[in-house]
């Protein structure tokens, strides 16, 4: 059996409290702490689970359908806490040097991050993502790649050493609240598909002591790290989470996984959805939308009719790697008031689209969505009576939402929150507002076409059907 990594471990008496301690020869240059979603990638993450331990400590890797982060985190910190007012130095060291890796698709990711934030602690560890899920928007975004990785020893000694040489960014994070009158019958709690995601154990109501909450109505709060979505895409992932979670024997390859999603696209008529989908699903029919782009500053943000899905976008990455911003041009930048999408800026890019087809203009090159707005806050202001469901996703995890027919206060409001520390490699993508070496400006070469023309629109069509045939 092989020794540990000795640059990456952890000893037990550090993990486990009251353990007895043991001398350490010297100090881990990046002491790790891992967490493995086993049900995620077909067998790889049990196979990941295997690997990690046999090169780490057991103790430092853990299966997270066995433990939830939080405790973990907290057991962790706490025993940093006990050991440093002892004068354990090797403790100080590791809590200052402590790296996180979390294995899994993004919304075990986000989990991640969110119990991260949630536990303010002193020294909050960065994040390196393990791209171990369908889309891997996340893990994309920060250079860590998209699609899964090896399990064998070789691999995972290859990561450890990038997690080592990883650069720290800071993006941002974003609070969610949905509020609306009680209604007269029925429930109007988020319905997950067929068991609840972890995007919504935190987007779940406000107990009666919550500062948000307000009498004789439902308020639910969640968190985002990538985007939040609304419409066509989040109804698409509905269904592919619903016949994933009914028949996970079929779910177990990432090729397959996506081949899928296309399926259900064109089985629910999103290909064509102006003949096979009512007007009522247009984001416009549904909702009023509003952001401010200064503080105090509300105004109304003009969504076309066609548009028939909206992504509210942090990182350069949605779907699988696909990067619905686009570069605009620096003569288009300036006459729509645009800055580069920094992760880290406090601004959400907001993106329109048609139907499937202009999503799969996504593909081509310099394809992009409906640009609509960059805002510091968004807030969807839902009619009376327009539809009596909607379909929501947050960071990949989708869920169909009950509007009561009744109410006219539905109201989804989207704010800064923070920012949380990740890791990024040499092949990041993300950009940061506070990196020299990131542009200041819209480039020079961006889209050349005029922005979302119907000229564009076609050209865009013809594109995808020949695109569509790799998919």
């Amino acid at each position: 059996m092989s020794l540990p990594l000795r640059d990456f471990y952890i000893p037990d008496y550090i993990l486990v409290p009251d353990s007895e301690k043991e001398d350490v020869s010297e100090e881990p240059t990046c002491p790790v702490i891992v967490f493995v979603n086993s049900r995620s990638g077909g067998q790889l993450g049990g196979d990941l689970i295997k690997t990690y331990r046999e090169l780490l400590n057991r103790v430092q890797v853990c299966d997270l359908g066995e433990e939830v982060p939080e405790k973990v985190l907290q057991r962790l910190y706490a025993n940093f806490e006990k050991l440093k007012a002892e004068g354990d130095k090797l403790a100080e060291h590791i809590e200052r040097t402590l790296r996180v890796i979390v294995a899994g698709g993004d919304g075990t990711a986000g989990w991640l991050l969110g119990v991260v934030c949630d536990l303010k602690l002193a020294q909050p560890p960065p994040i390196a993502t393990v791209p171990l899920g369908t889309g891997n928007n996340l893990p994309f975004s920060f250079g860590w790649g998209k699609k899964n990785p090896g399990t064998d020893h070789q691999s995972v000694k290859f990561f450890l050493d990038e997690v080592k040489k990883a650069k720290e960014m800071k993006i941002d994070s974003w609070h969610i609240v949905m509020r609306m009158r009680t209604p007269k019958e029925g429930a109007c709690d988020p319905i997950a598909p067929l068991e609840l995601p972890h995007s919504l154990h935190a987007f779940q109501r406000v107990s009666s002591s919550d500062s948000l909450n307000v009498e004789g109505y439902h308020t639910f709060r969640g968190g985002f790290w990538n985007y939040f979505s609304m419409g066509m895409d989040a109804q698409i992932s509905y269904a592919f989470h619903s016949e994933r979670k009914l028949h996970p024997e079929k779910f177990k390859n990432q090729i397959i996984n996506q081949t899928t999603y296309a399926r259900l696209g064109a089985t629910q008529g999103w290909f064509l959805a102006s003949l096979f989908h009512p007007s009522s699903r247009n984001i416009a029919q549904l909702a009023n939308v509003k952001i401010m782009k200064r503080p105090g500053h509300w105004e109304n943000l003009h969504i076309p009719h066609s548009i028939r899905s909206i992504v509210c976008l942090n990182l350069p990455s949605f779907s699988g790697g696909l990067n619905p911003w686009g570069t605009p041009n620096q003569k288009k930048a300036t006459e729509r008031d645009l800055t580069p999408p920094y992760v880290d800026d406090g601004l959400l890019e907001v993106v329109g689209f048609r139907d499937a087809w202009h999503g799969l203009v996504l593909l081509a090159p310099n394809g992009h969505g409906t640009r609509l707005a960059q805002a510091h806050r968004i807030r969807f202001e839902f009619h009376k009576g327009a539809a009596d469901h909607t379909f929501m996703r947050i960071d990949g995890e989708p869920w169909k939402q009950p509007l009561p027919v009744d109410d006219d206060t539905v109201v989804v409001e989207i704010s800064h929150l923070g920012q949380v520390n990740m890791l990024a490699t040499r092949n990041c993508i993300s950009k940061s507002i506070n990196d020299p070496s990131t542009p200041s400006a819209a480039s020079h070469h961006g889209d050349e076409d005029s922005e979302d023309s119907e000229d564009e629109w076609e050209g865009g069509r013809k594109k995808s059907y020949a695109l569509l045939a790799f998919i």
